[in-house]
């Protein structure tokens, strides 16, 4: 089963500046599907990967030139990122890569045993 929820936050003063964060006034917890902790429910997680993606992937930092003109570039690439930092890049929260804590590999994988795996 899956389990998926939702946290709503409303902001107060949102024109505080260009780059300045608004004023965080509630926030609202929803239990959609599954047997959740409202407690637990939280964006940590999902807004660390998306500032590891922005840092290292230059196509979706705001204001870059890196951007992709072809759609399946933009695909490749992403793909590329996703399948090293889940198989090959060491991680300080886990003892090894997420690959690896989910029992699909069995060691950190070299660029060239992931290029390998992807020609396959």
């Amino acid at each position: 089963m899956v389990k998926f929820s939702v946290l709503i936050k409303n902001y107060e003063n949102l024109e505080s500046g260009r780059y300045a964060p608004p004023d965080l006034l509630t926030t609202i917890r929803r239990a959609i599907s599954g047997d959740i902790d409202k407690k637990s429910i939280c964006t940590s997680h999902v807004e660390r990967h998306n500032l590891s993606i922005r840092t290292f992937m230059n196509r979706f930092t705001r204001l870059a030139l890196g951007f992709s003109k072809k759609w399946e570039n933009l695909v490749a690439c992403t793909s590329l990122y996703i399948a090293y930092y889940n198989f090959c890049w060491m991680h300080g929260s886990l003892p090894g890569t997420p690959a690896m804590a989910a029992e699909m590999a069995g060691h950190p994988w070299t660029l060239e045993e992931l290029i390998d795996r992807l020609e396959e």
